[in-house]
C-alpha cells in the first residue's frame, strides 16, 4: 500500500512563494513517477507538474517558469516550489504517484490547501 502525505500549504500574498512537500511510503514507491495536481472549488482536478525517477519534468503552460518540481529519492519525497503566486493558483494541491511517467498514478495524498490572497 502506498501512502502520500503532503505538507507546506498555507496563506500567501500574490507574488509570494510557497514550497510543498510530499512524503511517499510503501511498496515500489521509490521507483514511481511523482506529481502534483490541484483542484479549485467547483472545478476539476488539473495537472500541475510531474517528475520521473531520473528527474525528467513536465509542466502545463499555466505554471511553467513559476513552479519547480523536484524529488529526493533517498527520502522518497517530492517537492513543489511555487513562486510568483497568483490568486488563480488557489486550490487544494494533491500529491500523486504511479509507475508511469506520462500517466496519472493510482495513488493520491489527502491534499493541502494553498490560498493566494491579499
Amino acid at each position: 500500500q502506498v501512502q502520500l502525505v503532503e505538507s507546506g500549504g498555507g496563506l500567501v500574498q500574490p507574488g509570494g512563494s510557497l514550497k510543498l512537500s510530499c512524503a511517499a511510503s510503501g511498496s515500489g514507491v521509490s521507483t514511481y513517477a511523482l506529481g502534483w495536481y490541484r483542484q479549485a472549488p467547483g472545478k476539476q482536478r488539473t495537472f500541475v507538474a510531474r517528475i520521473s525517477l531520473i528527474g525528467n519534468t513536465i509542466y502545463p503552460e499555466s505554471v511553467k517558469g513559476r513552479f519547480t518540481i523536484s524529488r529526493d529519492n533517498a527520502k522518497n519525497t517530492v517537492y513543489l516550489q511555487m513562486n510568483s503566486l497568483k490568486p488563480e493558483d488557489t486550490a487544494v494541491y494533491y500529491c500523486n504517484a504511479g509507475p508511469k511517467y506520462y500517466s496519472v498514478g493510482d495513488y493520491w495524498g489527502q491534499g493541502t490547501q494553498v490560498t493566494v490572497s491579499s
